[in-house]
């Protein structure tokens, strides 16, 4: 056995060692933003953590409550139940209803809608959420007041205006937390994060009282019953609520594990991930528990811990269980100083700057991967992503519906054919046009395609023969097949010839039940340019007749 297979273990029990006493104040806090008990973020977290880590596909995915569902949680629960007596059970339905929305995507296969998510915009998304995390949690680290919202020039203008109100004794606190946990890095089998809430909690007594905040009084209360169901008036909002949760935690989820699967060359199951995140929010939903998704925060604290599989997760998970029953008092006494200190130092491995060199060495996509990185730190975290994906297909809708038609000839002593504006010695064959157009046609682009194809024969004299090569359309839709029906009508009326090449098989069966004009079986039968080269001069020369 290797010695990095026989250490693997070893690793993963030191990384859910090292982030369990992270995990558990952090469920305690976003259960206060939910407006829910502390019982609900800790059974969210072991229910996350356990399904996850038996079912899931990512290595380093940690799946708890998360600071933006805690928040649309907390404004669910005040719509639907105002005040009252039963929100928690109002908010265990719609974390169930959250739970039963991700297994229908999951059932329905719609995990490969994430691949519309292209990596400069998950690379410039990540970098942006990083720069967030760190900013929300400088309060925590130099306890400064409260920042609210995600605009991160108004984030920096609250923290210089209230630079003023800052604890000297807090901030150096956290500040000392991070020079340890950066130095940590340094000795792989020395849990940096349990280290520092280890010397946090011994010198929590001295802290307190020089004024640094700790965690505070947690009263663990767990109470399990079945969820409260809407009522007639209240099915439409729960559901839209539910939904929701769903694409805010599936945002955050696939993010973080698609994130971190790029950075170590592992493969993603979306569909899996679904259907798995429903299992664990339906089950906490039962369990009256906060919705769970593989927050990024969490992930990233758990890579920098030096997991290398699953199996730190279910550590972690245990930790959690054993800290919950006997070590619940202690984690009360961790300074807030030290946990932001944590989190910060997991997220700054995504602030390098060399993610983006190799667009900026390609000269390709370098615009998407800054619109990603402002549009986090501009309109928030669910609406940044949401544009950054909506803008980058803009700019591939935009790119697809560009008419480019490239004219190709023979290169001297070669079977190839190739554009000839590239390479000016390609000879064109005599009497014909050889037409190829650069992106699929579709809707978009099939008009002003085909009008590019017309000119080029009309600038040109005595062409007896078109060939058109459709290799980069694998389908066509109605408004292509129309357009193309119109270009053979145009050349027939011209006595010029028609033939198709480089067409798929389930494209040509199409053009068959589509009968356009010229455009029979054995215009349709070349498998190659070189193919259609041939039937076309053969035609011409048994013939003299360029129509068939």
């Amino acid at each position: 056995m290797s010695t990095a297979t026989s250490s693997a273990p070893i690793a993963d029990v030191l990384a859910g060692l090292g982030i369990a006493g992270l995990l558990l104040p952090e469920a305690v806090a976003y259960s206060g933003i939910a407006g829910m008990p502390p019982q609900a973020g800790v059974v969210a977290l072991l229910v996350g953590l356990v399904c996850y880590g038996l079912l899931g596909t990512s290595r380093f995915a940690i799946v708890s409550s998360t600071s933006s569902s805690a928040a649309v949680l907390a404004a669910g629960t005040l719509l639907l139940a105002g005040g009252g007596v039963n929100r928690v059970a109002v908010a265990a339905t719609l974390v169930l209803l959250g739970g039963g929305c991700f297994l229908i995507a999951g059932v329905a296969r719609l995990g490969g809608l994430s691949h519309l998510i292209a990596r400069p915009v998950l690379r410039g998304y990540t970098f942006g959420l990083a720069i967030v995390i760190a900013l929300k949690q400088l309060p925590h680290l130099g306890d400064w007041p409260g920042l609210h919202g995600d605009f991160v020039p108004l984030l920096i203008v609250d923290l210089v205006r209230t630079s003023g109100q800052v604890h000297a004794v807090t901030l150096a606190t956290g500040v000392l937390a991070l020079l340890l946990l950066y130095a940590c890095e340094r000795l792989r089998r020395v849990p940096g994060s349990l280290l520092v809430i280890a010397f946090g909690v011994a010198a929590s007594g001295w802290l307190a009282a020089h004024g640094v905040p700790l965690t505070g009084v947690i009263d663990l209360k767990l109470s399990i019953g079945m969820p409260m169901w809407p009522t007639s008036g209240q099915w439409l909002p729960s559901v839209e609520l539910a939904a929701a949760l769903l694409l805010i935690l599936y945002a955050e989820s696939y993010s973080s594990i698609r994130g971190f699967a790029l950075k170590h060359n592992d493969t993603v199951a979306p569909n899996r991930d679904l259907l798995v995140l429903g299992v664990a929010n339906v089950l906490s939903g039962l369990c009256q528990g906060m919705p769970v998704g593989a927050g990024y925060s969490g992930t990233s604290a758990n890579e920098a811990a030096g997991a290398q599989s699953k199996l730190a997760g279910l550590i972690a998970a245990a930790t959690v269980l054993l800290m919950v029953l006997l070590l619940l008092r202690w984690i009360e006494r961790i300074p807030l100083a030290v946990l932001a200190a944590i989190v910060i130092h997991a997220v700054s491995k995504s602030w390098r700057l060399s993610v983006f060199r190799p667009y900026l060495q390609w000269k390709r996509d370098r615009l998407l991967a800054l619109a990603a990185v402002i549009a986090v730190l501009s309109l928030g975290i669910l609406n940044g992503l949401l544009f950054a994906i909506a803008f980058s297909l803009i700019l591939l809708l935009r790119q697809l519906a560009s008419a480019r038609v490239s004219v190709l000839g023979r290169l001297p002593g070669s079977h190839d054919f190739v554009d000839i504006a590239q390479h000016p010695n390609a000879v064109q064959p005599s009497g014909m046009l050889i037409l190829r157009p650069e992106e699929p046609l579709f809707f978009a682009n099939a008009e002003a395609v085909m009008a590019l194809a017309r000119k080029q024969l009309e600038a040109r004299g005595n062409v007896k023969q078109v060939v058109l090569s459709l290799e980069a359309s694998p389908d066509l839709d109605s408004t292509a097949l129309e357009s193309l029906g119109d270009f053979s009508g145009w050349l027939q009326a011209r006595g010029v010839t028609l033939r198709v090449a480089r067409v798929k098989d389930e494209t040509r069966a199409l053009l068959l039940r589509a009968a356009l004009p010229q455009l029979s079986s054995q215009a349709l039968d070349s498998w190659s340019v070189e193919d259609a080269v041939s039937a076309s001069m053969a035609a011409m020369s048994s013939t003299g007749n360029p129509t068939q």
